[in-house]
């Protein structure tokens, strides 16, 4: 497992290497990375278990990772697809520029899909997350001279890592939670919540956390697999090269939400799980199925199709019966096998007749015999015909539908459920039709000479056709290698699943029947479905969601430049005023938000003589420096403050501090006597900003003082383990009696070395500044 995960990043560093010396044939390398991984895993079907290397031990946090059906089956999809990817590539991507950084990001991408897929710590999930998130964004900008790929590659990046905010939130809620309920050591450990989904539920709840936690981690996993409202993202992603459309949007990234939606399934199953999951993933399911009918680009339409497939898997996991799991599981496979395959086919069109517009392609079976067999199983398939595998999928969503407005007293959504499952469906088939068109009637007449596709080409979505051809034909035997283990992991309790062509009627089997006949009725008025829809969207600007994002972008986009010029007015006056006052405000929002200024007590002043003259001076200064009526006193008065901070740090046993300390004051003592020359010796200032000033100063002193107080009350009662390890590796480890040395020197080495560039940087810098001031700039 650790290999698996590891050998992608490996071979993403070093890339660069491979490239100088295979150049554009570095996408074979690829090619064996990818299938060295999905061998790797393959080695460990049917078994279960985690292992783990430790990272922050004293917060148990690991980069754990935990093997079962669910995760087995998404990373071995991410790599056995990548191979074809990689396979695919280095004919698609000829003559590109880039292709060091394409596959760069295209390994490293491989390698975080799996990472989610595997990794059983929570923070190794998130940062696994946020890496799909960065590696789309390079991915997706490929073209970084091309407006329109920038544009999509900001918009992914916004959307998708703004809910991975929303996650971590979540996450770090149910690690609460996990702490109380599976123990402190296992409060990021995500396998050890799944082997007691029951009582973690439970937790949730009694701590008034189930719902949030439930909302969280949906906005996040809801962005990152393109779910109604933020959706829209995904067409726009469509800039980016073919092979990364095919690998990241159709059968990997914006599957990590799904992903994680089927991980989540036993902790937070309900009925809140139901009407959310339910609800958005048929929504999303509808919505986009309608406007892929609109689409008048190839891809654009296999990428609304993509969102609307996701909402299916969403809408299925959503539903709570074993039907719901079945569909979540089952799709996830299906969909991948003919979506990956029908954008390397839209690859292939694009680049052999060279234009994407579906209106300008038609009668491509005969410049593409082999290209259209393809495209008619996995056209088919995305469909729902029977008998080709995404019926047999979309079949199970329909009884997932029926069951629960049978044993759910969910109200008009009991109705609503199937028929909108239905209706959706509808529009499925008629994209579906529509891209197997391309293929059939009149060849039109703009087209121009279609050349034949290389080999390397077609056999990439070949593969996949294939495959999805073997499980149509036989779908029971891909439950049995791989989707009943994957069902195993999401579903409540053990349920044989058997996947057939259905011999007797059924509701399921009527929807079904229903869909297709609808579909196929309609499909003459296809054109006139299209235009209609286009006609509205124009008419209606504000439905479109590309208007919102641009509208909220440029709101913040002006709000921050209006901000901008009034913080940025080049006075320091100003900077400092922001820069404290932002500094105390969040300082004090976080005392309050933890709750310590509440708990925390007066401590007794309890001071030897000496710290307590030092103090006295200290404070004394202080007051010099508000009341003196001249720069020079006022600068030597300052540093008087300064110089007895560094003799407290003397009596406080902290000689480093204090030679620090004094170094710098020297430094800023001379700082300002050799530019208080160009000050002016009076100065006026309006009321308005003394009493700034005054608000300025008094925030400072409370944050400070507040501070002060809570960090002296937090200290622990005892030695720490830190301070207990430091104790009993000084002699053994450090080699010296005098533990503070030896923590300084050695334990904390790194800091040491800091605080010893600050001085040097100090003291050259007064140097450097007498020099200057004698003379010996001119030198």
């Amino acid at each position: 497992m650790l290999a698996a995960v590891a050998l992608p990043f490996v071979a993403a560093v070093s890339t660069p290497v491979l490239y100088r010396l295979l150049g554009e044939r570095t996408g074979y390398a690829g090619v064996a990375v990818a299938l060295a991984s999905f061998l790797l895993l393959a080695s460990q079907r049917g078994t279960e278990g985690t292992v783990g290397l430790e990272w922050i031990p004293s917060l148990d946090v690991a980069l754990r990772f935990y093997l079962d059906g669910w995760g087995l089956l998404f990373a071995m999809l991410a790599c056995g697809i990548g191979t074809l990817i990689f396979l695919y590539s280095p004919a698609y991507m000829h003559g590109e520029p880039h292709l060091a950084r394409f596959y760069t990001a295209l390994l490293a991408f491989m390698g975080s899909i799996v990472g989610v897929a595997l990794a059983a710590d929570l923070i190794a999930i998130f940062l696994f997350w946020e890496l799909t998130s960065l590696c789309s964004f390079v991915l997706i900008g490929h073209y970084t001279a091309d407006d329109s790929s920038q544009y999509a590659s900001r918009m992914a990046m916004f959307i998708t890592v703004g809910g991975g905010l929303f996650l971590l939130v979540g996450l770090l809620l149910l690690s609460i939670v996990a702490g109380d309920v599976v123990g402190p050591d296992a409060a990021f450990n995500l396998a050890a919540m799944l082997e007691t989904p029951e009582a973690m539920a439970e937790g949730l709840r009694e701590q008034g956390l189930f719902l949030p936690v439930l909302a969280l981690l949906a906005i996040g996993a809801g962005t990152k697999s393109a779910q109604v409202p933020l959706h829209f993202w995904l067409p726009n992603a469509m800039a980016a090269p073919t092979p990364v459309s095919a690998f990241l949007h159709s059968a990997t990234m914006v599957k990590v939400g799904v992903y994680f939606i089927g991980r989540m399934r036993p902790i937070l199953v309900g009925e809140e799980w139901l009407f959310l999951f339910a609800t958005l993933g048929l929504t999303t399911m509808t919505v986009c199925a309608i406007m892929a009918v609109a689409a008048t680009d190839i891809k654009e339409l296999l990428a609304y199709s993509t969102a609307s497939h996701l909402g299916l898997m969403v809408a299925g996991f959503g539903f709570t019966s074993i039907y719901g799991a079945e569909t979540g599981v089952f799709h996830l496979l299906n969909h991948a096998l003919f979506k990956a395959a029908l954008f390397l086919v839209a690859g292939i069109v694009a680049h052999e007749a060279g234009t994407r517009n579906i209106d300008n392609l038609g009668g491509l079976r005969h410049d593409l015999p082999v290209t259209a067999i393809i495209t008619v199983i996995v056209a088919l398939s995305m469909a729902g015909i029977p008998p080709f595998n995404g019926f047999y999928s979309k079949e199970l969503l329909f009884e997932a539908a029926v069951e629960a407005s049978h044993h759910h007293d969910i109200g008009v959504l009991g109705v609503l459920y199937p028929a909108v499952a239905v209706f959706g469906s509808v529009f499925t088939v008629l994209y579906s039709l529509r891209f197997l068109s391309l293929f059939f009637g009149d060849r039109p007449d703009a087209l121009g000479h279609v050349h034949r596709p290389s080999t390397t080409l077609v056999v990439a979505p070949g593969v996949l056709a294939l495959l999805a051809a073997v499980v149509s034909v036989e779908p029971q035997l891909a439950v049995d290698v791989i989707v009943q283990s994957g069902l195993d992991a999401t579903a409540l309790e053990h349920h044989e699943m058997h996947v057939s062509l259905p011999t007797s009627y059924s509701p399921p089997v009527g929807m079904s029947a229903i869909t297709i006949v609808l579909g196929l009725a309609a499909y003459p008025f296809y054109d006139r479905i299209h235009d209609g829809l286009n006609a509205a969207l124009d008419a209606a600007p504000l439905i479109a969601a590309n208007w919102w994002y641009d509208a909220i972008v440029g709101g913040l986009t002006g709000g921050g430049a209006l901000v901008g010029d009034r913080i940025h007015n080049g006075l320091l006056r100003t900077y400092a005023t922001w820069t404290l006052l932002g500094t105390c405000g969040l300082a004090l929002a976080g005392f309050v938000a933890a709750g310590t200024v509440a708990s925390s007590e007066l401590i007794d002043f309890d001071a030897a003589p000496a710290v307590a003259l030092v103090l006295l001076v200290a404070v004394v200064a202080g007051l010099a420096v508000a009341l003196s009526d001249s720069h020079i006193a006022g600068v030597l008065t300052l540093s008087i403050l300064g110089f007895m901070v560094a003799i407290f740090y003397i009596l406080a046993s902290a000689p480093d501090l204090a030679l620090t300390q004094l170094v710098v004051e020297t430094l800023v003592l001379l700082i300002f006597l050799l530019v208080i020359e160009e000050i002016p010796e009076y100065y006026e200032v309006s009321l308005g900003k003394y009493a700034r000033d005054a608000v300025v100063s008094l925030a400072v002193g409370a944050t400070a003082f507040i501070t002060v107080l809570v960090t002296t009350d937090a200290r622990p009662e005892g030695s720490t383990d830190i301070a207990r390890v430091y104790a009993e590796q000084a002699v053994p480890e450090g080699g010296g009696t005098n533990i503070v040395n030896v923590t300084l020197v050695d334990f904390r080495g790194f800091d040491t070395m800091g605080e010893l560039v600050v001085v040097a940087m100090a003291a050259i810098s007064i140097l450097t500044l007498i020099v200057m001031r004698s003379g010996g700039d001119d030198e």
